[in-house]
């Protein structure tokens, strides 16, 4: 599943073609992906021009200047593509700019979604009303993971992974940064001093900034706008790498937690 690395780095391929442009023509290939399309997605994006292009947890923002921001989620296996040469089956919605740029948002598994929503009460939209701080913005501190997550005794892997601790984060980044901060996933939250969190902080931006300039992990369908296959898979220190070395002299382990697997080094991780 893309994760906050691959949204952000899909918002920075589409700024270029996107961001000022006109929107000649909006075309839906079906009606639906996880949910349907908003009835009159066409009829207010038609003509509108873009404005500016963010990102938002695990979601892409691109805001008009009617007022209006489409909200895409890019769910199991979704990507843009920018400048097709032809159209594939799984390109459900096209964008046709005044310049000539074309734009389609491919999802095969179609469990991505588009939305539409008054850019000015974006805060109070339903997904995103209860998220916790952006990891990479100024909000996230040790200061505030040590207050949220005062006497929790779920493990600090799964509190990461609460987006209403911290939004965006997924099961990939998550286990890549505790490794960094050489934090036990076990470890119940509320256990962690102040000092470990700062760390724990600095971690998670660096994992997460290595991974937008690394164009993302490219598992499985994900792919950049531009057709790259993003890197950071090759840079994985525990992620996927059971039973292999680590560079303390360990082995990485895993063990399944909430659905997910968890990849950590017992030996440099406490």
């Amino acid at each position: 599943m893309p994760e906050l690395p691959e949204v952000e780095t899909t918002v920075r391929g589409l700024t270029p073609v996107l961001e000022g442009a006109r929107i000649a023509s909006l075309e839906l290939r079906r009606g639906d992906l996880r949910r349907p399309f908003p009835e009159d997605l066409r009829q207010r994006m038609t003509g509108a021009t873009v404005t500016a292009l963010s990102r938002r947890a695990k979601y892409g923002l691109i805001d008009t200047d009617r007022g209006d921001t489409m909200i895409f989620h890019l769910g199991m296996s979704g990507r843009w593509r920018v400048d097709p040469g032809e159209l594939l089956t799984h390109d459900h919605l096209l964008i046709e700019t005044d310049a000539g740029r074309r734009l389609a948002l491919n999802d095969p598994r179609r469990f991505g979604s588009v939305d539409l929503w008054p850019t000015v009460g974006l805060p109070a939209w339903p997904p995103f009303a209860g998220l916790g701080p952006e990891p990479l913005g100024p909000d996230l501190t040790g200061a505030y993971l040590h207050r949220v997550l005062a006497g929790r005794r779920a493990s600090i892997k799964l509190m990461l992974l609460d987006q209403r601790i911290v939004a965006g984060l997924g099961n990939i980044y998550v286990c890549e940064a505790l490794y960094l901060a050489r934090i036990k996933p076990q470890r119940a939250a509320g256990r962690i001093s102040r000092v470990r969190l700062d760390r724990l902080v600095e971690a998670i931006r660096a994992v997460l900034l290595s991974a937008i300039e690394a164009g993302g992990s490219s598992l499985r369908d994900y792919a950049r706008p531009d057709g790259e296959l993003g890197y950071f898979s090759k840079q994985f220190a525990v992620y996927g790498r059971e039973g292999l070395p680590c560079s303390c002299g360990g082995v990485v382990a895993r063990y399944a937690e909430g659905g997910r697997s968890t990849f950590w080094c017992p030996a440099c991780q406490k």
